[in-house]
């Protein structure tokens, strides 16, 4: 399985949020709807998750 990744950095923020997040779809939707709640205040909706879920990237192997 692919892992997925989150990546604030992607995202124009007041804050230059830094953080990365990787691992398996669902746990980076869960992870970065927490952290967009928690840090960027935003409210944990569907659509939030949706627009996360949109964002992810694969995770690229470096070898």
């Amino acid at each position: 399985m692919t892992r997925k990744v989150a990546d604030c950095r992607r995202f124009p923020s007041v804050m230059d949020c830094s953080l990365t997040i990787s691992g398996e779809e669902e746990e980076v939707v869960r992870a970065a709807a927490e952290h967009a709640v928690s840090v960027h205040g935003h409210p944990d909706t569907l659509e939030l998750r949706s627009e996360i879920r949109e964002s992810l990237e694969d995770e690229k192997v470096t070898a």
